[in-house]
């Protein structure tokens, strides 16, 4: 038997696929949950690739593919995301749906929260995403 998420759009809530998120995610029994931390727009010395928020997207998305890689996971087992934007607008909001979709093409994209910030934890950073990921036991 081929244990295998989940990921709903029901009718009655709208299709967000082309920002590149699914309204709903189910997680079979018998699976790992792997949380990873918020990942930034910073290299693994800790400093930031750069002032521009496009620059910090594709890297906090190259943070993340690092950090599933170190547990074995790919993006096709991320099941939900969060995602903070510094003084979000409709032009980095095309850019992160953009970003999601070059991610989880197709129709196995996460479940998404967006949240728009003031700022983040870390001084000059832009923009963080976090992912819960699941390991399918066979």
């Amino acid at each position: 038997m081929t244990l295998a998420i989940q990921h709903i759009n029901p009718v009655g809530l709208g299709d967000p696929s082309h920002y590149g998120y699914t309204q709903i995610t189910v997680v079979p029994a018998h699976t790992k949950l792997v949380y990873i931390a918020g990942q930034l727009g910073e290299n693994e010395s800790g400093d930031s690739v750069s002032a521009d928020f496009a620059a910090q997207l594709k890297q906090s998305f190259a943070n993340l593919r690092t950090a599933l890689t170190a547990v074995g996971a790919t993006p096709e087992q991320v099941v939900k995301i969060t995602v903070l934007s510094v003084d979000h607008n409709a032009e980095k909001q095309r850019l992160i749906s953009a970003e999601r979709n070059a991610m989880w093409p197709g129709d196995r994209k996460p479940a998404s929260t967006l949240i728009p910030v003031p700022r983040l934890a870390v001084e000059g950073m832009l923009f963080e995403i976090d992912a819960v990921a699941v390991i399918l036991d066979s």
